[in-house]
């Protein structure tokens, strides 16, 4: 893939985001773009290659954020996150056969290299613009994933647990900081923790609230605002996922509640 970019223009700047997502799991691959697109100049463009159907009669695409990135990917979930969080301007479906790199045809198992590396690298480099590179669709079309939602009562706030700071076995909510806060739960507050699977309880305790991993001692639980504003639960130099079994996904449900 970096061979076929370099060939299409050897003055590009191409970076890895990350080789770290599990197989064949599109929901970390949406969550991850999500979580990094933001970050990087405008006009950058993402190949995203979490690509299970690939050769199938799923389509290939290339969209546009309303704040000015693209993304060539299967439309095969990829944007859940992106295209609720910040937005999808625009979205074309690309033929995989007249954009595929010269002399790859015969080959149907290898987009990332055929279609997307090649096509992201043309885009990026200015040979073509994104009305070049296919149809319209609209973005209504486009397949969706499942994502949780956030609920509040007079004292708990509910969410899901979407995925892991994978490392550190940390849980990362879908829950805001600032939905939190208007809900009266906030920094320096003792919260109770409860995680279901599927209904079924897995795991309560209470939990402080705090600002850094150090305000608690080595082994012991927090809560704490991620990286992305969202709550975020784990276990000071310890594995809170691996520790209490618990998976990611919209059937792990998570609630806080305030202690007072």
């Amino acid at each position: 893939m970096y061979g076929v970019a370099y060939g299409v223009d050897a003055n590009l700047a191409v970076h890895d985001l990350t080789h770290e997502i599990p197989p064949y799991d599109i929901f970390a691959a949406s969550y991850r773009l999500y979580q990094t697109t933001k970050y990087w100049p405008v006009g950058t463009v993402f190949v995203s290659v979490v690509d299970p159907g690939v050769g199938s009669d799923r389509r290939s695409i290339a969209a546009e954020t309303t704040d000015g990135h693209f993304v060539i990917t299967p439309d095969n979930g990829t944007l859940t996150h992106l295209e609720r969080y910040v937005g999808i301007r625009r979205v074309v479906q690309i033929d995989e056969v007249k954009s595929a790199l010269p002399g790859s045809q015969e080959s149907h198992t290898f987009h990332g290299r055929d279609v997307y590396a090649y096509n992201g690298a043309r885009l990026a480099s200015g040979q073509v613009s994104l009305d070049d590179l296919g149809t319209p669709l609209g973005t209504g079309e486009l397949v969706r994933l499942p994502l949780g939602n956030v609920t509040t009562t007079a004292d708990t706030i509910s969410g899901t647990i979407d995925i892991l700071d994978i490392r550190f076995g940390s849980l990362w909510t879908n829950i805001s900081s600032k939905a939190a806060r208007a809900a009266g739960i906030a920094a320096g507050d003792q919260v109770q923790v409860t995680i279901r699977n599927n209904g079924k309880l897995r795991y309560q305790n209470q939990i402080p609230f705090t600002r850094t991993f150090a305000a608690v001692s080595e082994g012991e639980p927090l809560v704490y605002v991620n990286s992305l504003l969202n709550l975020g639960v784990a276990i000071n130099q310890d594995s809170f996922s691996k520790l209490y079994h618990i998976g990611t996904g919209v059937d792990w449900q998570i609630a806080f509640k305030k202690i007072n």
